[in-house]
């Protein structure tokens, strides 16, 4: 083990190495499905307050790092939130998500961008990165995250949320030029605030490529994919020892683009067969995932069953424990506390 031995499984898993157990976290473990969040949120009911007000986004991130221990401490953040940063005004609505208010339409607009610089425009990340670096010292792998170019223009083109995409994909297909340009200014601004995340303290980075699986796979091929290897080239020229994950929603039908993107690890969802996606991705690539949410509203037994189904068919190498999205707001707390007390009992070589 050498050197490493020292260092948080979760890091020592993302890098490759082999471990006795698969590193368990969960995305949006900092959350609604917490009392300890919701009263939170009473006090402070802006998202943007709960995510840049240093102290409160430190108690966030750490609140099931206090309940549960998980392998993984993720920033409390949002992929919207280095916009304002490159002149793009943006609120983050309660159970909305982020609302642009001048929606980027034109070449003038994106032409008329800011530089991004992360230390100027955003002063609380440090801060928030240094504390839960010293608060769970080696026992945990600190993540950061950033929105990956296509996902955050799609915010920024369509103004908020869509469920047909159709502003920016009328832009992809009638003007691409414009949405080139606006890409390759995200991905720079997003490979700055990574490399920024990781010299504040994030071992691991994960890449949010959200509302890609929205693309057919051609259109991933040229609007996504070159985006996302744009940051990670870029993040590795710098940082080549941090390993990062890509995370695309619904992404079946782009697996193995995921693997070329230049990211170690790929978040897969539970629209694949964990054993699928391994043979899909090959064995050089490592995995995170990809139990679906919704099994947490299952029985202990059904939970339970489908963690060694997960490892099982993951095998004894690069596999990080993890959801396949996002922890749901109404899931039991007593639910994922079993989950994490599962996980963390598992030894490979039993499962």
């Amino acid at each position: 083990m050498g050197i490493s031995s020292n260092q948080p499984l979760l890091l020592r898993a993302a890098r490759g190495e082999v471990v006795d157990r698969p590193p368990v976290w969960m995305m949006r473990q900092a959350g609604r499905y917490m009392k300890a969040y919701r009263d939170l949120r009473e006090k402070y009911p802006s998202f943007r307050e709960r995510s840049e007000i240093p102290e409160v986004a430190i108690e966030v991130s750490l609140q099931p790092w206090k309940a549960f221990q998980p392998d993984g401490v993720i920033l409390f953040s949002d992929i919207v939130t280095p916009l304002p940063g490159l002149g793009i005004d943006m609120d983050i609505a309660e159970g909305k998500g982020p609302i642009i208010h001048s929606p980027i339409r034109t070449l003038e607009q994106v032409n008329n961008l800011h530089d991004f610089d992360p230390e100027a425009s955003l002063p609380f990340i440090k801060t928030i990165l240094q504390s839960l670096r010293q608060e769970v010292g080696n026992q945990s792998t600190v993540l950061g995250f950033v929105g990956a170019p296509w996902t955050l223009a799609a915010y920024a083109v369509e103004g908020k949320g869509s469920k047909t995409y159709s502003v920016i994909k009328n832009m992809a297909f009638s003007e691409p030029a414009i949405l080139h340009q606006l890409l390759s200014k995200f991905a720079d601004a997003i490979a700055n605030y990574a490399r920024y995340q990781i010299d504040c303290g994030a071992q691991v980075v994960q890449l949010f490529d959200s509302w890609a699986g929205q693309l057919s796979p051609q259109d991933y091929d040229t609007f996504a994919l070159p985006y996302q290897r744009q940051v990670f080239e870029q993040v590795k020229a710098t940082h080549p020892d941090t390993p990062l994950i890509v995370l695309v929603s619904g992404s079946a039908g782009v697996l193995e683009r995921m693997g070329q993107s230049g990211a170690d690890i790929v978040q897969v969802d539970w629209s694949v067969d964990m054993a699928d996606a391994r043979q899909r991705l090959g064995k050089q690539m490592k995995v995170q995932g990809n139990l679906d949410p919704g099994v947490l509203f299952g029985s202990k037994e059904f939970i339970r069953d489908r963690i060694y189904d997960t490892v099982k068919k993951a095998g004894n190498w690069g596999h990080i424990l993890n959801l396949g999205h996002g922890v749901l707001p109404t899931t039991p707390e007593e639910n994922v506390a079993f989950f994490f007390e599962t996980a963390k009992e598992l030894k490979l070589a039993a499962v």
